[in-house]
């Protein structure tokens, strides 16, 4: 019997493997081969390297242009406890007028940012600037008051106090600061439901679609005269622009655009000193995310004058309702049965 020759397995070449292997080795066009695959995936590791690097220093460069405040938060042992449901944020808007320098900065936009435990929802709830309210250690005044006599702390103290919710986090964002992000964007849209005239600022919006840039909406947010509601329209403007200029964010594909805009942002901002880098691309993510955004304006009594100014009262019932429902992270069942959430869609 002859003996059985080795086995090889035979590619379509016709060499046997182990043959093939050895060709191989000592044939150039392999080599060459080789080599342009290596070099090839030495470029693309280096290309990776350089990207998640330039993101790393791009997130450091954003993050270093925000302003951080010591203390910004209260210390005091009379704070609301922490239910552990979600995350509240309190935002501002500040106003800080170049035409009026003795003015300085003003809260002309007070919200509570509530972000589900879950992260399927985020709610702004909007609380009218001129209510009605105690402020620890001042008596009773306006809300925005508060933020004068004492700045973030009593702010957030009478928030506090007002509404049994803790506050997490504090960041203020400087109204002129949406004029740089609204023209980094190429402006934003909005629609208006009635001719209206503002006669403080000089401006007339005729109803319909109106495409604003950067000083278009810093006037667009600022009005409340000849409005029918005066500041819960103002709040609605308010919170439209947000939703259009989250929108629009959302929509820009252009890295310039996305650059100057995030960097008009993260310039504009003031936050405590607790919050991270992590802690802010949260925020911005959650906000960014247009289609889990509801609004929502405390319950208001009706308009009032308190001495020679005119002031909202709220309703203190209906309100102790919706800040429960923030406490316990579940507004959108109080949107449910209540209603009260704000269409943006369509302004005065």
């Amino acid at each position: 019997m002859q003996p059985t020759p080795p086995q090889h397995d035979t590619p379509a070449d016709g060499l046997p493997r182990t043959d093939a292997a050895k060709a191989g080795a000592t044939n150039p066009r392999d080599r060459r081969r080789r080599r342009i695959l290596l070099g090839c995936g030495g470029a693309a590791l280096v290309l990776l390297l350089a990207v998640v690097g330039g993101a790393y220093a791009l997130q450091r460069s954003y993050n270093g242009q925000v302003e951080r405040v010591e203390n910004a938060l209260p210390t005091t042992s009379d704070r609301p406890a922490s239910t552990g449901r979600g995350e509240n944020w309190l935002l501002i808007g500040s106003d800080r007028r170049a035409d009026i320098p003795s003015m300085g900065a003003r809260a002309d936009a007070i919200m509570i940012v509530h972000m589900a435990e879950r992260g399927d929802r985020v709610s702004v709830v909007a609380i009218p600037r001129d209510s009605w309210v105690p402020i620890p250690g001042r008596g009773t005044d306006k809300i925005n008051a508060a933020f004068a006599y004492g700045g973030s702390r009593l702010l957030i103290r009478t928030v506090e106090k007002l509404t049994g919710v803790r506050i997490d986090h504090y960041a203020a964002l400087d109204f002129g600061g949406f004029v740089e992000m609204t023209d980094a964007l190429g402006g934003v849209t909005v629609t208006i439901s009635q001719d209206t005239y503002d006669p403080k600022y000089q401006r007339a919006w005729r109803a319909g679609t109106q495409h604003l840039d950067g000083a278009d909406a810093l006037d667009f947010v600022r009005q409340r005269v000849n409005l029918p509601n005066g500041d819960l329209d103002r709040i609605k403007r308010q919170q439209a622009f947000l939703e259009a200029l989250a929108g629009k964010a959302l929509d820009t594909r252009n890295p310039i655009k996305i650059d100057r805009f995030i960097r008009a942002v993260t310039g504009s901002v003031t936050v405590d000193e607790t919050v991270t880098a992590a802690g802010l691309r949260k925020l911005a993510t959650r906000l960014l995310d247009v289609g889990g955004l509801e609004y929502v304006t405390t319950p208001v009594d009706r308009p009032a004058a308190r001495g020679a100014q005119s002031v909202i009262l709220l309703d203190h019932a209906k309100a102790a309702t919706l800040f429960a429902a923030v406490r316990e992270d579940r507004i959108g069942e109080y949107v449910s049965r209540h209603g009260g959430s704000n269409t943006v869609d369509t302004v005065r």
